[in-house]
């Protein structure tokens, strides 16, 4: 049997692993799947279709998968998709998608997710990524792989956050943030590159060097940017350890939709 406390509420349909743990007080919709060694807190809600995977920790009081705050939702099975290895702290709002989209809210796996923060609908997040106390995603972001969003930030819906990229704390975000890059202010701007979290995560001395310049080639040389995505592309060939890096860069600029922070 599932380790559940005897007031929380599991609605008939919800497929729980028998290694689940389900605090007090806590409600456990009929559209809900939760794997293997997955925590849930005490008076916390999951509903919705939404799906779990292993060894989460959810805290107290988390809202996991509530109806997404968008006027044009009409009761649609939209989804949230939770992957394995999350932490998700207390007071945290995820939501599911919108058919408008493609019906889903994802985050990844092993990402960090403090208290009081919201993800709203059709966002997705990559693995690893940390989202500090009181950031607020509004809906459609994505936020790539290993990305740091500050707390008490605020993120316009349709942004993109790029993989090993930081947010400042208290940011306003309107625009997207390459890959690699640290953004902060009201509006965000940018701050150059994110240079001990490269080291932490194994980035040698030439691919950090190369993406330095490319940093410097799209803000700091004056350049028009598609002068500038010439230059990149051309950096991007050099050889070495930092063409793969300087690519991702690239190739982040001239899919972005809403245009890069500058």
């Amino acid at each position: 049997m599932s380790k559940i406390h005897p007031t929380a509420i599991i609605e008939a349909g919800a497929q729980l692993d028998e290694s689940v743990e389900i605090g007090p007080y806590a409600i456990v919709g009929a559209h809900i799947v939760i794997g293997a060694g997955t925590t849930v807190g005490s008076h916390s809600v999951v509903e919705g279709h939404t799906t779990i995977g292993r060894e989460n920790r959810i805290g107290h009081y988390a809202s996991i998968g509530g109806r997404p705050q968008d006027m044009k939702y009409k009761g649609e099975p939209t989804r949230l998709e939770i992957g394995d290895r999350n932490t998700i702290r207390e007071f945290t709002t995820l939501h599911t998608g919108t058919a408008q989209d493609q019906g889903v809210t994802s985050i990844g796996s092993d990402c960090w997710i403090m208290a009081y923060v919201h993800v709203g609908h059709d966002c997705r997040l990559g693995n690893h990524v940390i989202m500090s106390s009181n950031a607020q995603l509004a809906g459609h972001v994505f936020v790539d792989d290993h990305a740091i969003v500050g707390g008490m930030s605020g993120v316009h819906q349709f942004v993109r956050i790029g993989a090993h990229s930081m947010l400042g704390g208290a940011s306003a975000l309107v625009q997207d943030v390459p890959p690699f890059v640290i953004a902060a202010g009201n509006k965000a701007e940018p701050h150059g590159i994110n240079v001990e979290g490269l080291r932490r995560r194994s980035f040698g001395p030439e691919a950090i060097s190369a993406l330095r310049q490319a940093y410097r080639i799209v803000y700091k040389s004056g350049l028009s940017l598609e002068e500038a995505k010439v230059q990149l592309a051309e950096l991007g060939v050099a050889g070495g350890e930092g063409d793969a890096p300087v690519k991702d860069f690239l190739d982040f600029i001239v899919t972005s939709q809403r245009g890069i922070i500058r």
